[in-house]
């Protein structure tokens, strides 16, 4: 079989796990596809993908196209002579691009398809307090997430793990997957399994501002899946008010302390060393948490310049 050109397509630091793993494997990546700069932050400065600061660091040929459907692209990218594309943490590619290289686009996907398909695979797994997730590699088809998958991995969730811990061990260990899919693919071994929907598949919904907040009236164990499933980024909050006051605040961290009590939900307890929630089930302590033009604390070290009174609550 001939040798394998890649064109590789991502744009998060994930992405980039796997491209440089694609690059240290010594296959020959002709061309990297990735977003669009874009401001940023206060300063609206422009931000490139990490993608495209590993792209640069490793001189690789960089296309930025805003449109993917514009032909001066596809005249780009048919140039490049490709004959397979691989896609990690990218946008939908219209089937012009997908069928374009002779072996065809693949995708590595966080989750064990299909289960997961969606835009936050790696957060709603723990979210929703799974044991077990992984990675899938699949050929791209017109939809999201659902083509022929090629190989699969699997690898436990830790209990107490969060978005970003799991994060890396799932870019390691798709790492692993896509030089795995890469090397069926180059001995035209590549056996794929067609996906089956079914009512009890779960989705990987885009995360927003009303799913990441914190339901105080739901049970410590959910509550606290959610704070671990969005944390470091975007992380859980709620509001907290308090002597007439009402902050937005952030929650990286926190734990279960289970404990029957007779406070109302939300009440918020504090002490000089420690910050907790009353629940149905018991009380959410905070362990990690940021106070609107604050930086990322812990509790301990909050409370050393903020007191809050018996009236406090989150809600």
């Amino acid at each position: 079989m001939e040798k394998l050109r890649i064109v590789f397509m991502g744009t998060p630091e994930f992405a980039v796990g796997i491209l440089d793993t694609i690059v240290q494997n010594n296959y020959e990546v002709v061309g990297v596809i990735t977003a669009a700069d874009k401001p940023a932050g206060r300063g609206q400065k422009i931000k490139y993908s990490a993608v495209k600061e590993y792209a640069r660091e490793k001189n690789l040929r960089l296309l930025q196209p805003a449109n993917l459907k514009d032909e001066s692209f596809l005249e780009e990218l048919r140039s490049l002579n490709a004959n397979l594309q691989v896609v990690v943490a990218f946008r939908m590619l219209p089937k012009v691009v997908w069928e374009m290289p002779k072996w065809g686009t693949f995708n590595l996907h966080a989750s064990l398809l299909p289960n997961y398909r969606g835009a936050a695979p790696i957060n709603w797994a723990i979210i929703n307090g799974e044991t077990k997730t992984g990675v899938t590699t699949f050929f791209i088809d017109d939809k999201i997430d659902t083509g022929a998958m090629i190989l699969s991995a699997a690898t436990d969730i830790n209990p107490n793990e969060n978005a970003g811990q799991l994060h890396d061990r799932l870019m390691e260990l798709g790492s692993q997957t896509v030089i795995d899919t890469l090397q069926l693919i180059e001995k035209g071994k590549v056996e794929t399994t067609i996906q089956t929907d079914s009512a009890e598949i779960k989705t990987a919904y885009k995360l927003n501002k009303d799913n990441c907040k914190i339901d105080w009236t739901k049970p410590a164990n959910e509550i606290y899946n959610l704070i671990r499933g969005l944390s470091p980024y975007p992380a859980a909050w709620c509001h907290i008010k308090d002597k007439g006051q009402e902050w937005n605040v952030k929650i990286y961290s926190a734990d279960v302390v289970k404990e029957t009590h007779d406070f109302p939900v939300g009440k918020l307890l504090a002490s000089k060393k420690e910050i907790k929630i009353a629940v149905s089930d018991g009380f959410i302590q905070l362990l990690a948490l940021q106070f609107p033009g604050k930086s990322k604390m812990e509790a301990q070290q909050l409370l050393n310049g903020m007191s809050f009174s018996d009236e406090a609550k989150a809600c």
